[in-house]
């Protein structure tokens, strides 16, 4: 079977790009800690691996996957962000998760920002949830920044996570949502910049 091309994204900060093996250590590095308590973890490194390896293969099966993002400048690995919609997922997610070194410098937001658009508008998504752990308040917040909204209603995946259904996409065209995230990205752009106050990622 032929590898599957995967785009690389860009954004002002950051360059979006397939997961590869040099990737590895620092994915494993944040699922093994508690980092990803909330994403199913810490895994050993059996499980740490075999879920490296979903990410890849989630590609080719699905057509589209999780990105690792990179710092545009220095090329540093910096987390992930995609869609993800695995077996026993109720809809197609986007997901995102920020390596705990390097949080709160707003990734998550303009990652995921940039994935949305790509998802929507080059794949034609015309809806998609976040699945949150009730007690994961960061993502929770990141998840609202986004215009993401809780559906009490929804399917979830086994009953504990709580569901955030995205904007569609006509209601991010052109839209203050849309002008607002472009502007706390531009925010965290500056260097001058010293958030207080603001959600993590």
């Amino acid at each position: 079977m032929a590898t599957r091309m995967i785009p690389t994204l860009e954004t002002r900060r950051l360059v979006l790009r397939g997961p590869e093996p040099q990737d590895y250590p620092d994915f494993k590095a944040t699922f093994s800690s508690y980092r990803s308590r909330f994403m199913g973890g810490p895994l050993d490194a059996y499980e740490a691996w075999m879920l490296y390896a979903a990410e890849i293969g989630h590609w080719q099966i699905r057509g589209y996957g999780m990105w690792m993002i990179h710092d545009r400048g220095t090329e540093k690995t910096l987390g992930m962000a995609g869609g993800w919609f695995p077996a026993k997922w109720p809809e197609p997610e986007i997901a995102w998760i920020i390596w705990p070194d390097v949080a709160g410098h707003g990734y998550a937001l303009e990652a995921t920002h940039r994935v949305r658009r790509y998802l929507y508008n080059d794949l034609g998504w015309q809806t998609a949830v976040s699945y949150i752990d009730p007690k994961n308040l960061d993502s929770i917040r990141l998840a609202e920044r986004l215009g993401a909204v809780k559906e009490p209603d929804a399917p979830s995946i086994d009953g504990n996570d709580a569901v955030y259904r995205h904007p569609a996409p006509g209601a991010l065209d052109g839209s203050q949502l849309a002008h607002g995230i472009e502007m706390e990205i531009a925010n965290y752009a500056d260097p001058l910049f010293k958030p207080k106050g603001f959600a993590i990622d």
